[in-house]
């Protein structure tokens, strides 16, 4: 049996409360009256209280203390480089943080057999994956591989990667670890999608360790999966490389977009987990934000609690792209009670793509 035996999440020191910051991205954009209105509507109605960050600039209205933001409207934020070489000194201990978490008592980093890191927000070679596995004293032998900008569905790939290793290799604990520094792609071109990028986005670090060896006393098992594109979509979502750092296009169709395709889609996922709708116990969705999620209840015909838990992500965390969904998988899993459960969970990123999975406890 492939089992999820525990969840890890860890977030940066810096935090900022969502309305707080207004008034420092209305300066930093530069706006003008009906424009700075206008954002801090969007900022107010995001549903999201609090952000953390690895960026001290966020948390100091003063900017004299700013180290990231130019003071000047003139003067560019930091290359590429100079965004590689923070994601490079913040992933590796928010991740260390995250792994520790989620290993505890469970096993020791030496009994990882199998290393699978999650990024969209930052690569290099030797990359965050040798990394972990080096700070972490994991064995030499250690299989490594990584998923790279696959945005925020990711980790859903990971998963669907540890399964298929357990299926194959007797005796194997894979630990996945999905780390992202959003944060450090800031762009103070004031555009709709820079601006939506900037309301929601946010860093933090989640791991799991998934095992064919180890029996929890939880017992929550990672049973199947279904993926979607929905090609019509590929040009309002991307994430693509440049010397400002990585620009995001980020459609305010997307929504509109998931609202059209996801009753559908997820009656083929369940068909496919040979389950209906209403055998469906909980519901692990990406909080991709306020209006993804409004759009996923009205086609499903969700009640309001059924999305609690990813309402609840996107109003702490914000939306941390890779990770956000396995936060909200270790919230459902620390409220599972002793009866049986069927957990959905879904993810949507560049494509547009639309992943799912089934995890079960009987």
């Amino acid at each position: 049996m492939i089992e999820i035996i525990s969840i890890g999440t860890a977030v940066p020191q810096h935090s900022f409360n969502q309305r707080d910051v207004i008034p420092m991205m209305q300066k930093i954009y530069g706006l003008d009256d009906k424009e700075a209105r206008r954002l801090a509507f969007m900022y107010r109605q995001s549903e999201i209280e609090t952000r953390y960050t690895v960026l001290a600039d966020y948390t100091q209205p003063d900017e004299k203390y700013w180290n990231f933001i130019p003071l000047s409207q003139d003067e560019p934020l930091p290359n590429l480089d100079e965004r590689m070489k923070i994601y490079n000194r913040e992933a590796l201990p928010l991740s260390i943080a995250a792994i520790n978490d989620c290993l505890k008592k469970n096993v020791l980093p030496a009994d990882i057999t199998h290393l699978i890191t999650v990024s969209c927000t930052g690569m290099s070679a030797p990359g965050l994956d040798l990394q972990i596995a080096e700070a972490m004293d994991m064995q030499p032998q250690v299989f490594r591989t990584s998923v790279n900008f696959m945005g925020c569905y990711g980790a859903v790939h990971a998963l669907k990667l540890a399964k298929l290793i357990c299926d194959s290799t007797p005796n194997s604990n894979v630990l996945i670890v999905a780390t992202e520094i959003c944060s450090i792609h800031f762009q103070k071109e004031y555009s709709p999608d820079n601006a939506s990028s900037s309301i929601i986005f946010a860093d933090g670090s989640a791991a799991v360790l998934i095992s064919n060896k180890i029996q929890s006393e939880r017992k929550l098992q990672l049973s199947n999966f279904y993926s979607k594109v929905a090609y019509k979509g590929k040009k309002d979502m991307a994430w693509e490389l440049s010397h400002r750092g990585f620009i995001i296009t980020l459609s305010s169709y997307i929504p509109d977009l998931i609202e059209q395709d996801i009753a559908l889609l997820v009656e083929e996922a369940v068909q496919h987990y040979g389950l209906s709708v209403k055998d469906i116990t909980h519901w692990c969705t990406h909080p991709g934000g306020k209006k993804i999620l409004n759009a996923i209840q009205r086609q499903l015909n969700l009640d309001k609690d059924d999305l609690r838990f990813s309402k609840d992500i996107l109003s702490r965390f914000g939306n941390m792209s890779s990770p956000t969904v396995l936060f909200v998988l270790k919230e459902i899993l620390e409220n599972l009670d002793d009866k049986p459960a069927n957990i959905m969970g879904t993810a949507f990123g560049p494509g547009l793509t639309m992943e799912t999975f089934l995890c079960t406890k009987q």
